[in-house]
């Protein structure tokens, strides 16, 4: 980890009270910015404070979103993992409602994101010293815009239909708020990185972790995925390709980094790497909510070197037998613990349990999972130092080949780069791969990242149903061979393709339960 970068995470936690004194980070997503705040009339004076105006929206309000929900709904919705454990088991089972206090986190969540993020869109043009240069001020503006268009993509793949906030104090007298149809929320998440593109520097060598102008374009290449719109998708993530920012962590490839491998990736140490495109900036103070949550839900006790380690889920046996080959395919070993396996950078050497069963799955979850402080760079329950992925260069490189292959673009240039992904992963390549093969390497490849129930979505109704209908869902014998499955509970409807409203929220803004009303650009 290189010096700038433990600067910039310090930053992060230093500068949060600012983050407070532009907006609130409360519950309520509509919550006008405290009256006896720190004034920022008195902040922006200098290059650096204005940088360091978006330091706490890389982190600490993602907390309960990526710590409690995101993977429940990537991987217990999607059959890549199970749980018995009650609170979380309605996400496998598709029997959420809206009362589920887990899922409520996720709009409180996000809903903090973009409301930080708005802070920052609206407040730098008006406080901001004028003898600053405008490159800088726009740059900063650009990351609160590409983060806040992130955080709407989750909202609109999670819920579909949901309110616009483009200002918090516009609806502060006037809390009922409409919701917009999803293609007008693409359009707002298209704009919003449009502005990111022009606006941000390509800064990944001078600042780790900062978002730069061809991540921009990596995540706009995502949404025209999402739109089906091949051809943007393949150009996009074709330029993002060819400009040579990001790096394969790993692997053979022209573009790649023989310096690290596909486990290496998830290593504290390796924090912000070549191919880390964005991720969320956990610090080391060890304070609730300003580190990495997840390894303390994924690991098993005894590893974390405090009292969390609860296994709250387990690689679904389906999971398990879609890796094509378990000793061949490197990612497994990274991602999945099985018994008796050694990781000697784990605590200074680790043995898995023979024993070890998350969620009766019979093996363990190893990625995201750290190790103690001692070994991970610090941090303490629910509050480690581990970077967690939104977008890296290995999923461009995906979402080149399914554009690709769906008649965007190049089906040689997507093929070259599906099969940089397999020869990473120790795997033969395949001359000729098929959507299909997309969908399952995008499956294996990001496995845990909290990603694949999206995946599944963009099937199509039909096809999504019966996917998920026919995913082991703690419904089959702890063997390979499937036993009965309850169809009858665990098959979803066409609404299960979306999760409901908090009720909270339809309760405070009765607007949800509306039809959608277009927005106003």
């Amino acid at each position: 980890m290189t010096m700038n970068n433990n600067l910039f995470k310090t930053k992060f936690i230093l500068i949060f009270t600012l983050a407070l004194s532009v907006v609130s980070c409360g519950e309520d997503f509509l919550d006008r910015p405290p009256e006896d705040s720190y004034s920022v009339d008195e902040f922006y004076k200098t290059p650096e404070q204005v940088i360091s105006s978006t330091n706490s929206i890389y982190a600490r309000p993602w907390y309960n979103f990526v710590t409690n929900v995101a993977w429940c709904i990537g991987e217990l919705s999607s059959g890549n993992g199970r749980t018995w454990d009650a609170r979380n088991s309605a996400f496998d089972n598709f029997t959420i409602n809206g009362n589920h206090g887990t899922l409520t986190q996720a709009w409180e969540s996000l809903y903090a994101v973009i409301a930080q993020s708005n802070g920052v869109i609206n407040t730098l043009p008006e406080k901001v010293d004028p003898s600053l240069p405008s490159s800088v001020v726009n740059n900063s503006i650009a990351e609160a815009r590409f983060i806040r268009a992130t955080a709407y993509f989750y909202l609109v793949r999670i819920f579909g239909s949901v309110p616009i906030i483009a200002d918090n104090n516009v609806f502060v007298l006037e809390p009922i708020v409409p919701r917009n149809p999803e293609s007008d929320i693409y359009q707002f998440i298209k704009l919003d990185l449009e502005y990111a593109i022009a606006n941000l520097t390509n800064t990944k060598s001078t600042q780790p972790g900062r978002i730069s102008s061809n991540g921009a374009k990596a995540m706009l290449s995502k949404i025209y995925l999402y739109e089906e719109d091949y051809s943007k998708a393949f150009q996009l993530s074709n330029e993002v390709i060819n400009a040579g920012e990001f790096k394969l962590y790993g692997g053979d490839a022209s573009d790649g980094d023989e310096s690290g491998s596909y486990y290496d990736l998830f290593k504290t140490e390796n924090d912000n790497n070549p191919e880390s495109i964005f991720a969320l900036q956990w610090s080391t103070s060890g304070q609730y909510a300003e580190g990495n949550g997840i390894q303390s839900l994924f690991a098993q006790g005894g590893i974390t070197g405090d009292s969390s380690g609860w296994s709250a889920i387990g690689p679904s046996l389906d999971l398990q037998d879609a890796y094509e080959d378990t000793e061949e395919d490197l990612r497994y070993y990274a991602t999945i613990m099985d018994p008796e396996s050694f990781y000697p950078d784990l605590n200074g050497g680790f043995t898995v349990s023979e024993n070890v069963n998350h969620q009766g799955t019979g093996v363990g979850i190893k990625k995201y999972v750290v190790g103690n402080a001692a070994s991970n760079g610090g941090g303490g329950q629910q509050s480690y130092p581990n970077n967690t992925y939104i977008l890296r260069y290995g999923e461009v490189l995906l979402i080149n080949a399914e554009a690709a292959l769906k008649g965007g673009g190049s089906v040689a240039v997507g093929t070259a780069n599906f099969n940089k992904i397999r020869r990473r992963a120790g795997l033969d390549e395949i001359a000729s791969p098929t959507v299909d093969d997309v969908f399952q390497e995008r499956r294996i490849e990001l496995a845990f990242e909290m990603e694949f129930w999206y995946d599944v979505i963009r099937l199509g109704a039909n096809e999504a149903i019966e996917f998920l209908s026919n995913t082991e869902r703690g419904t089959w014998n702890n063997d390979t061979t499937p036993a009965t499955v309850n169809s009858e509970m665990f098959t979803p409807t066409i609404d299960d393709l979306l999760f409901p409203y908090p009720t909270a929220e339809t309760q405070n803004n009765p607007a949800l339960l509306e039809p959608p009303v277009p927005y106003q650009f």
